[in-house]
């Protein structure tokens, strides 16, 4: 039981001096990428700098503690900042100690939301989140967050929340822009846009290995860091209007307590729901891709723990929500992380960094973390997934478009629940349509097939009608009047056999409807029978009125069934109309 709640006890057992040589590798490479995007995502939220270092220092212990990845890299993210950045700026001013407030006590609720789904196994409500809606969300968020930092490139006083209002905001500001804070911002922007995709490349070229090309390009934001830094200083681009971070604390993380009021939980208990939700299906999805590449295996339940107490902790620390990160995970996983307490050790060392290296961030140019925040998030902007969805499936491609749509035009929030109030109704509509096909026998076997794929055998006084679908409230009447006009359309009729193959449930109103069938068919003066009804709909057939009142049989195979109701009608097998088979049931 302990091991369960407390995965550490169980990696723990084995740690060794291989192991921890491991972790310490992974974590000082982890570490370097993680210090300017901490600071960057910080700024992301409305949130002072330092916030970021807080924010990734005792979620990191919590979850090596809690979590059961070996490889997740825990922290501030682009999406979930901006998440915070929408839901905090709507109660307090950023830049004020209530805006703070606001960002500790919702990363608090997040956490104890967290924490609560864990204990009560409640992982699968993230299923309501589906692949098309958070493709689309993510898509959207990183199009806002690009533009939200274009600002901070320019030089410019940027307004909007939505992105209609930032493209205006930024149209009326081209005028004021300040030279010297393009000259810092762009070239920063296109150097770590050639470390991401050609560093590594060079350095190959130079004789370096792969891996260690790879893990030197991961610090290429340090580098950035570092040069503009110098710049700054160099040039005296402060007095030139160039915006820096200024002074940034020094030390460790302050204990914190989130807020009491219970109007500020009233305003912030949404929005941490879905930052919960987002964060949860993000990290889960990193975690499962990358512990599957090691043949091991991560609890969805025991996530929702790791990351509640993980946010607990930010709380606790004054940060604010954190969840799993992709691309930090990903250097992790390749710098060759081996448990949890690569994430420790990393949180160590940026706690050394918020006691010793805060004073060197002073004249840190704002433009470079910009420039970070959109390099980082212009890889979540996915312009494939649309045109797939749209050849796939145009009902998920509905549920992508409006998510898309309504939070670039309407705010974070409200595109989530666009999208997952989207995607419920066209389930909803596609649940109360299932589809059902007449078959018949494939010449010289016992298979049974839809007779307008396949070239079948038929009987006209024999209906088969296999039912791809439980029954239940949603589609019952549907089936109803469907087989009714089948018959009605064929007076000759004397059986129709309702093939349950693909039935794995009957609810009380598809019973009601099976039973109105029974009835409509029986004063007609037709047999209804059902065949190959698996295990668990038997039973709870059995339980009902129907199986008394039937006025046909249940047959155990559908071959059968076809069999013994073609010698009661008495008539000729003949080929149906077909169309050519093409592999289809």
């Amino acid at each position: 039981m302990l091991q369960r709640y407390f995965p550490i006890l169980e990696w723990g057992r084995t740690y060794n001096r291989g192991v921890l040589s491991s972790d310490l590798m992974a974590a000082v490479i982890v570490t370097i990428m993680l210090i300017p995007q901490s600071l960057a995502y910080a700024m992301l939220a409305g949130l002072p700098p330092v916030v970021g270092l807080y924010a990734s220092i005792m979620p990191l212990v919590l979850y090596a503690v809690f979590g059961t990845s070996r490889t997740l890299a825990v922290g501030p993210v682009a999406v979930i900042s901006l998440m915070t950045a929408s839901a905090v700026g709507t109660v307090a001013e950023a830049g004020s100690a209530a805006y703070l407030e606001a960002a500790v006590t919702l990363a608090a609720l997040s956490g104890v939301m967290l924490a609560v789904m864990g204990l009560l196994r409640l992982g699968f409500l993230a299923n309501l989140l589906s692949h098309p809606v958070i493709s689309g969300f993510i898509t959207a968020s990183g199009i806002l967050i690009a533009t939200s930092q274009l600002k901070h490139i320019l030089g410019i006083r940027g307004e909007g929340e939505t992105w209609p209002e930032m493209l205006h905001g930024l149209a009326g500001s081209l005028g004021a822009i300040n030279p010297a804070t393009v000259a810092i911002g762009v070239p920063a922007l296109a150097f770590l846009f050639w470390v991401r995709k050609g560093l590594k490349p060079a350095l190959q070229a130079l004789g370096m290995s792969p891996r260690a090309a790879d893990m030197s390009a991961k610090a290429g934001p340090v580098v950035a860091v570092a040069l503009t830094i110098l710049a700054v200083v160099g040039f005296d681009l402060g007095n030139k209007g160039v915006a820096v971070v200024g002074a940034v604390p020094q030390g460790l993380p302050p204990f914190s307590l989130p807020s009491t009021d219970l109007g500020l939980i009233q305003q912030l208990w949404v929005p941490a729901l879905l930052i919960s939700i987002i964060g949860f299906v993000e990290s889960v999805s990193v975690a499962q891709t990358l512990a599957a590449k090691r043949r091991q295996r991560i609890s969805p339940d025991q996530e929702l723990i790791g990351l509640g107490a993980a946010n607990i902790g930010s709380a606790l620390s004054g940060g604010y929500p954190v969840t799993g990160g992709f691309a930090r995970s990903v250097v992790n996983f390749d710098a060759g992380a081996q448990t949890p307490a690569a994430g420790a050790f990393t949180a160590v060392g940026i706690a050394l960094a918020s006691l010793y290296l805060t004073p060197l961030l002073f004249h840190l140019p704002v433009a470079t973390l910009a420039a970070t925040i959109i390099v980082a998030v212009l890889s979540l902007v996915d312009f494939k997934t649309p045109r797939l969805l749209w050849a796939y499936s145009k009902a998920d491609f509905s549920a992508h478009a409006a998510t898309i749509i309504v939070t670039l035009v309407a705010g974070v929030e409200l595109g989530v629940i666009a999208g997952v109030v989207v995607g419920l109704l066209l389930y909803l509509w596609r649940a109360s349509r299932p589809h059902a096909a007449i078959v018949g026998r494939v010449p010289g076997t016992q298979h049974f097939r839809n007779i307008e794929r396949h070239k079948v055998i038929t009987l006209p006084h024999l209906l088969n009608l296999r039912i791809d679908e439980s029954l239940t409230y949603l589609n019952a009447r549907w089936l109803e009047e469907y087989v009714l006009e089948l018959v009605a359309e064929r007076p000759e009729l004397r059986h129709v056999v309702l093939m349950f193959s693909a039935v794995n449930m009957v609810d009380a109103s598809g019973l009601e409807s099976l039973e109105a069938i029974n009835h409509r068919l029986g004063d007609a003066g037709v047999g209804l029978h059902l065949s190959e009804v698996k295990g668990p709909v038997m039973d709870r057939l059995q339980r009902s009125h129907l199986l008394d009142e039937l006025n046909g049989r249940v047959f155990l195979s559908q071959e059968q069934a076809f069999a013994e109701l073609a010698e009661d009608t008495g008539a000729l097998p003949s080929a149906a109309d077909p169309y050519e088979a093409r592999g289809a049931i």
